[in-house]
């Protein structure tokens, strides 16, 4: 007796009885039942999901590892597109299946993979359903676009604003939330950590899917045009069809721009007036060059009492001038010690701040008390030193190009930065372009 498992993807539309989950139970049922050899094990099916990859199919990933484990020795489906609809994964699942002497039999298709000739006629009929697919999803891209230029909303609820059938409507409970960080930022001055903290502290709660208050939580708040009524749109766009994921849009593709779509929340003199003061807060290219670079003590000072890095706040005195303070982050970030609403442990005791030359006191005795061979270090210092003169005598090294170059790198991981900290990009992207900008310094 074969074991065989039967494979569909059931549409999400109810009206779409052909390939309901039932109507294809009873159609793999009859069908199997008819061949006395045969004994169904089970009918694998995913709802609503695409065939272009298999990542979110849990189902299909199910029944290939029941196959590899030799519970599923024939594997039956309606159709190419119904198993996959990308190309390389349907050849890749196939071969891997009939190493270990599982075959795959596609009804309407008359393929089996066990056949000679098999994997040629399945990888035109793939082929085929790939661009099928290719097809639907530029269509689906020109109709949503339409969509987008008369006005429907594509997302979901945010703070203040609940979206139902395209359309936004002002959630008080959320609105009155932004309009407390407008005049928080605006009216009092307050920076965004400051009112990230306040925030916390009073319990007031942030929307469905948005994460716990952050700095850059609020600036996100702050900056996002739907509080004033406008509405931009395709800020995110997929160039891939088949891995279906999304990239931020920078020029890309052309935004949907509506002014004045929906019920504002806060006036546009209001935004306005907070997009000219963020700008005015915002550090100047020569200050974001400046500082640009890690400090020497970042991430090497760890609080003694819950083993947060110290970070460090640049802090004015009564005369005017300014000097450089560190504090635990932990403390920075919740205060003192106390439970969330989730049960866990925030904050923390150490709540003093440490200025930067009592460090570098530290630093000082702690070297000076180091036993070092002072004389090769000298040595090498001094090597050190002439290979930089003569480069620079031989004009072989252009001080100017080289801080430009600095200046200019800087400025990227400014930017990748702030797309890591927006969520634009993944942290393995993050490293990785990180990675390629330190080594252009090297």
């Amino acid at each position: 007796m074969l074991k065989v498992g039967a494979y569909c993807r059931v549409s999400t539309d109810k009206d779409d009885q052909a390939n309901s989950f039932e109507s294809q139970q009873k159609y793999f049922r009859e069908y199997i039942n008819r061949n006395p050899e045969w004994e169904l094990v089970q009918i694998f099916a995913d709802e609503g999901i695409s065939g272009t990859s298999t990542k979110k199919r849990k189902e299909f990933n199910r029944m290939i590892r029941l196959a590899k484990a030799g519970e599923v020795d024939l594997i039956i489906t309606k159709e190419v597109s119904r198993f996959a609809r990308n190309t390389v994964d349907t050849l890749q699942y196939t071969r891997d299946l009939k190493k270990i002497g599982v075959y795959v039999l596609f009804m309407n298709d008359n393929i089996n993979t066990k056949d000679p000739d098999a994997e040629l006629r399945l990888t035109i009929m793939a082929s085929i359903a790939q661009e099928e697919s290719r097809k639907t999803s530029e269509r689906v891209k020109w109709g949503q676009k339409r969509r987008m230029e008369q006005g429907v909303v594509f997302g979901r609820d945010m703070l203040g604003y609940d979206v139902r059938g395209g359309k936004l409507y002002i959630n008080e409970d959320g609105a009155k939330t932004v309009r407390l960080i407008y005049h928080k930022f605006l009216e009092e001055g307050k920076g965004t950590c400051t009112i990230a903290r306040e925030l916390r502290e009073a319990g007031i709660g942030t929307s469905a899917h948005m994460k716990e208050w952050s700095a850059t939580v609020i600036l996100r708040v702050l900056r996002n045009e739907k509080y004033c009524g406008d509405l931009i749109q395709k800020k995110t766009y997929t160039p891939d069809y088949l891995s279906h994921e999304k990239k931020a849009n920078r020029g890309q593709e052309e935004y949907v721009i509506l002014r004045h779509h929906h019920e504002p929340i806060i006036s546009r003199e209001t935004f306005e007036k907070a997009q000219k003061e963020l700008e005015r807060r915002s550090p100047s290219k020569e200050q974001k060059a400046k500082h640009s670079s890690r400090y020497c003590l970042s991430g090497k000072i760890r609080c003694g009492c819950c083993g947060c890095r110290f970070v460090s706040r640049a802090k004015k005195r009564k005369d005017g001038s300014q000097y450089k303070a560190w504090r635990c982050y932990e403390a920075a970030l919740h205060g003192l010690p106390k439970t969330d609403k989730a049960g866990n442990q925030i904050g923390c005791a150490v709540s003093r701040q440490i200025r930067d030359e009592e460090f570098m006191r530290m630093l000082q005795m702690v070297i000076r008390h180091l036993q070092t061979n002072k004389k090769r270090l000298i040595s090498d210092l001094a090597e050190i030193v002439k290979v930089v003169l003569s480069a620079s005598e031989g004009g072989e090294m252009d001080v100017n190009k080289l801080e430009q170059k600095f200046e200019t790198i800087a400025e990227k991981k400014e930017r990748l930065l702030d797309l890591y900290l927006g969520q634009d990009i993944s942290k393995d992207e993050y490293r990785r372009t990180l990675r390629k900008a330190n080594c252009l310094l090297q």
